[in-house]
């Protein structure tokens, strides 16, 4: 019998990045529904369908491996939003869309939620060590700025208006609706996650963030 020929290079590294792609979606999993503190890499072993010594060659330990899964997070958010191409739109649509997005965005991935509230329970340390996840939010600040400048030169727009700031407003705003959702609705004996409801809220936060932004 002939022996098989041993993987070229390219189909090595595939394996490679299909392993590590595999490993952090199991470790999102994990961390999203446990924590930092309570994931266990042997869940995420388990999940990933491999063995937990090629998660630590990859990664190291649980610390590089959760700063991983944020950077994964972060790149995922910003990918999809750059296919918003809201440089072609006009101002006040690219900022309504925007708002659009996130809102949306939130509510298809609970998980981005929840890993920033383990991310921030730790004092974003692990983001705080990542220039990864600086050089894939300088984008985002970047793309407001040229709404912002693009809205105050036709004269739709207000001066002042920081691209940051704005940027932790929309944010906020449906963040802190949707990772509150059940302490508001039992405080206030409404569902806040009725489909009524969430047209309100997005409603609200567009009001909320054109209103701030354009001439009066």
């Amino acid at each position: 019998m002939s022996k098989s020929t041993p993987p070229v290079p390219e189909e090595r590294l595939r394996d490679a990045d299909r392993s590590q792609a595999t490993i952090l979606n199991a470790a999102r999993d994990e961390f999203s529904e446990h924590g930092l503190g309570g994931a266990r890499m042997d869940r995420i072993a388990e999940r990933a369908g491999l063995n937990k010594r090629l998660i630590y060659y990859y990664f190291e330990d649980k610390e590089r491996l959760f700063q991983a899964v944020l950077e994964q997070t972060y790149h995922h958010i910003r990918e999809e939003e750059h296919k918003l191409n809201l440089v072609h739109l006009k101002p006040e649509v690219a900022l309504r869309r925007l708002v659009e997005f996130t809102w949306q965005y939130y509510l298809d991935h609970p998980e981005f939620l929840t890993l920033l509230n383990s991310a921030n329970l730790h004092k974003a340390r692990h983001l705080a060590q990542s220039d990864r996840a600086r050089e894939l939010n300088s984008p985002l600040v970047l793309m407001l700025q040229d709404i912002i400048e693009r809205g105050q030169a036709d004269g739709s727009f207000r001066g002042g208006i920081d691209p940051v700031q704005l940027y932790v407003s929309i944010a906020g705003l449906a963040y802190f609706y949707l990772s509150n959702n059940h302490t508001l609705s039992a405080i206030f004996g409404r569902d806040l996650m009725a489909p009524k409801a969430l047209n309100e809220r997005l409603s609200h936060m567009c009001d909320v963030i054109l209103g701030y932004v354009l001439r009066g």
